[in-house]
């Protein structure tokens, strides 16, 4: 039997998307930047409440709006990839698919939206999760793009 897709995904969650062959594709800050933008421009499809775009992969906690989550990944993921491409990139962007995880309550919010924040200082790229500069957590990126924090 096929699973059936599901018409509307309720609730808030927690995304992990890899760059193809563990590329580092976002530690080039011109590449970050494509990935930030187009985050941004699909925001009225769902409500962005954290993320980091690490050098190799993303973490989004997002609650979709008025299209499915995997329409939100398909317009974050091909809008990407078509930018990067158009722009003279020349690799394969993602690995097909990702991971989610829906979240169960409070929490499980919190703790989520701890993890993407802490992600950077955990893998050692700067001491403190407000000086990443490609993060929810980023102070400068915040007061730039009125962003909650």
């Amino acid at each position: 039997m096929r699973p059936t897709k599901r018409a509307h995904n309720f609730g808030t969650y927690f995304i992990t998307a890899n760059c193809a062959s563990k590329r580092t594709l976002f530690q080039v800050d011109s590449n970050a930047a494509l990935l930030f933008e187009t985050i941004q421009q699909y925001r009225e499809h769902y409500k962005l409440h954290a993320f980091v775009l690490m050098p190799d992969h993303i973490h989004l906690l997002l609650t979709p709006g008025d299209i499915t989550l995997e329409r939100c990944m398909q317009l974050i993921k091909g809008g990407f990839s078509h930018r990067y491409h158009q722009a003279g990139g020349l690799h394969d962007v993602w690995q097909s698919g990702y991971a989610d995880h829906r979240c169960r309550d409070r929490d499980d919010f919190l703790q989520h939206k701890r993890y993407i924040e802490q992600n950077p200082v955990k893998a050692g790229l700067c001491a403190l999760a407000e000086e990443y500069p490609w993060s929810s957590a980023s102070r400068g990126l915040r007061e730039k793009h009125s962003l909650s924090g």
